[in-house]
């Protein structure tokens, strides 16, 4: 189901500290730069920026796995006894993303990007 790692998205509760930050240290500028997400491109992994993980209940970095059919791997993960953490949304472009939480409640999500 799992097609490889796609992404790892840090809750940020300074956007543009996190994104100065980022730069320095990765030698790489945003290919995505808004209030609501900074996505760096670091060759072809995601590091991603969100400002707005605290309201979901996250306080560190959650690893996203890409997948070709998001709504096929979610109910396969449920049936394999995942608990679902933030339901299957569209994030824009067709872009399909749900957070779950394994078997000791650590957090992991699923990525359907129709442009990988």
């Amino acid at each position: 189901m799992f097609t490889g790692l796609k992404s790892v998205i840090y809750p940020s509760v300074n956007l543009e500290a996190d994104k100065q930050f980022w730069e320095r240290v990765s030698g790489v500028k945003p290919y995505f730069d808004q209030p609501y997400y900074v996505g760096f491109n670091i060759n072809g992994s995601e590091l991603g920026l969100d400002p707005n993980a605290a309201s979901e209940g996250l306080t560190y970095p959650v690893s996203y796995w890409h997948v070709t059919d998001a709504k096929t791997a979610v109910e396969e993960l449920v049936a394999g006894g995942v608990v679902v953490h933030s339901d299957l949304k569209d994030v824009g472009g067709g872009m399909m993303m749900a957070t779950f939480k394994d078997a000791s409640g650590n957090i992991f999500g699923i990525i359907d990007d129709p442009d990988a």
